[in-house]
């Protein structure tokens, strides 16, 4: 093996999730280690499929394919919170600073909540991840 090469990817979603997994499948020669940043606690599952979770399918099956490879370390629930691009470094939430050679901002969306009175009221929710719908459920549940 020659030397190895790291890649930082911050986010851990479906976009992410497919970057690492073609760049492994392509690796033959193990040059590049990659760590991946999730600020979700959770492994990447499939957002577009997070109406079906509220029709009753679980996480496990939203889940996508378990990145296992020794050359992944999948950091989950500890964000990137700084970059320095000049000293190539990410920071996480923790206080972890990665240094990289290449990285990959995949950071998907936010959810925008219009500025209207009562968006910040209890019961108002957006739709994004699994928590969001958990959230959801619990609240309609506390409704009834």
């Amino acid at each position: 093996m020659t030397d190895t090469r790291h890649l930082v990817v911050v986010g851990n979603g479906m976009v992410g999730h497919r970057l690492v997994s073609a760049l492994r499948d392509r690796d033959e020669r193990g040059a590049w280690r990659v760590t991946v940043l999730g600020e979700e606690p959770r492994q990447a599952y499939d957002r577009v499929a997070l109406s079906s979770y509220v029709d009753g399918k679980s996480e496990e099956e939203l889940r996508l394919a378990e990145l296992v490879d020794p050359l992944v370390d999948l950091r989950l629930g500890d964000p990137a919170v700084a970059v320095d691009r000049g000293r190539r470094t990410v920071t996480t939430a923790s206080g972890a600073e990665l240094t990289y050679d290449a990285l990959v901002l995949a950071t998907g969306s936010v959810p925008f909540v219009p500025p209207v009175p009562g968006r910040d009221l209890p019961n108002c929710f957006v739709y994004r991840t699994l928590d969001d719908l958990d959230a959801i459920k619990a609240g309609a549940a506390a409704a009834v």
